[in-house]
């Protein structure tokens, strides 16, 4: 990621100029990058030895990640960039492709998309679009194409203007999930197919789909395994590294990323017997619900973590939402197995969803789970869904004794002060 991470801009300079890229503005991105990730994550003490991994991954994040997709594109695989939980990965896996999560969780590129976008548009959407069309991301660059989803306004006519520079096929997520959502959204999936077929030039099969399957749910089973020890007290991981690993799931090879969750879940197991935590067992506990928090975006946690708690839990797409509930596996036919993805993901409680109840019924059964004393609702500002649906939170909370602190905040770096003082009078309060 930078020069003290011990990786030379120079090593993939002909990769990155071949794919495109703005080389000034993607060197100055690195060289950023670089420097948050080793303030929040290097000085960090009693890290978890399974960790290296992940650092190693982050300091190769637009080096060997990348290369290994154009080897992919080389020998006829397709690369298909994502944004959003509701992409069955499954689907993508058996056609033969690989499913990346794309660059959306920086300040550096809004400027770019500000330039053809409103302002007051949720800063993940517009820092996506930037990455595109300043050509920042690799990722992108790599894809053959993207796929986009309905889940807010935003994002649908965003997804619009984004296919006038890299072919973008839309996915309905529905809005509800009555039954006749449920169809649509199996039809949905059966498009997908068709759609990763015919880019792929291929036909899946029955077994090729669930050997998939399988192997996207150990992914979920392993990434469970860690989450299961945040349980404990004390807590053998902080809530950064959990948050990293949860990030690192959307873009790393999946059958490499699983082996090596699961070598660090063997880790965490072995220092909860043992009694070993990465902070007193007095530290206060947070559970962090809310927006998803992309790469590079860590400002939050490092703000609870410097104030004398630890982040126990995330219900977020990067987080729980991303494993919980598994495919249901064996069934005999292709389009048995097409709608158990789709049921399996229909699950997934996105504030897009109204009414939306169970997801508020989540939160207070994690807030139990992981024996939090509070929870940080975190919100993107301007995202109206969780912006609204945080009144039924914060009523559930309330009726519930559970303190609560709404905080909304965008990418930048202006507000770090005040976040840092709402949040040590809120830990402040519920340490009492």
């Amino acid at each position: 990621m930078s020069e003290q991470k011990g990786i030379s801009m120079n090593k993939y300079a002909d990769m990155w100029k071949g794919l495109g890229l703005d080389i000034k503005k993607h060197d100055q991105l690195l060289t950023s990058l670089g420097g948050i990730y080793s303030d929040v994550y290097m000085k960090q003490e009693d890290r978890p030895k399974g960790m290296e991994y992940f650092n190693f991954v982050m300091s190769e994040v637009h080096g060997l990640r990348i290369k290994e997709l154009l080897d992919h594109k080389e020998k006829g695989g397709k690369v298909v960039g994502t944004f959003c939980l509701y992409v069955p990965d499954e689907i993508i896996l058996a056609a033969g492709g690989l499913s990346v999560g794309l660059c959306g969780g920086a300040q550096f590129s809004i400027p770019a998309a500000e330039a053809v976008l409103p302002r007051n548009l949720c800063p993940l959407i517009k820092s996506a679009y930037g990455f595109k069309i300043a050509r920042i991301c690799p990722y992108f660059e790599a894809a053959d194409f993207v796929v986009g989803e309905t889940t807010c306004d935003g994002k649908k006519k965003v997804w619009e203007l984004l296919d006038d520079h890299i072919p973008t096929h839309m996915v309905e997520t529905p809005q509800m999930k009555k039954e006749n959502d449920r169809l649509l959204w199996f039809d949905e999936m059966e498009a997908f197919k068709d759609k990763m077929e015919k880019e792929a030039g291929i036909s899946i099969s029955p077994d090729r789909l669930e050997e998939k399957i399988k192997l996207v749910n150990k992914k979920r089973r392993a990434m469970q395994r860690v989450f299961n020890t945040r349980k404990a007290s004390p807590v053998p991981i902080s809530g950064k590294d959990a948050l990293l690993v949860s990030q690192i799931a959307f873009y790393d090879d999946p059958e490499r990323f699983t082996g090596k969750v699961n070598e660090l879940a063997d880790e965490l197991e072995k220092r909860v017997k043992g009694g070993e935590g990465v902070v007193d067992e007095k530290t206060t506990r947070i559970l962090v619900s809310g927006c998803p928090m992309a790469v590079p975006n860590w400002k939050l946690h490092q703000t609870i973590e410097t104030s004398e708690a630890v982040v126990v839990c995330e219900e977020s797409c990067v987080g729980t939402r991303y494993f919980t509930n598994l495919v249901e596996e064996d069934r005999p036919t292709l389009e048995g197995k097409l709608k158990a993805i789709a049921e399996r993901y229909l699950k997934i409680n996105c504030s897009c969803f109204s009414p939306n109840e169970e997801r508020i019924d989540q939160i207070l059964q994690y807030v139990k789970e992981y024996n939090a004393a509070g929870v940080i609702h975190y919100t993107l500002q301007f995202c109206h869904t969780y912006n609204v649906e945080f009144v039924k939170v914060k009523e559930a909370l309330n009726k519930a004794g559970v303190p609560v602190l709404e905080i909304e905040t965008d990418y930048s770096e202006g507000d770090v002060g005040q976040l840092k003082t709402r949040v040590e009078a809120f830990i402040e309060q519920v340490s009492q």
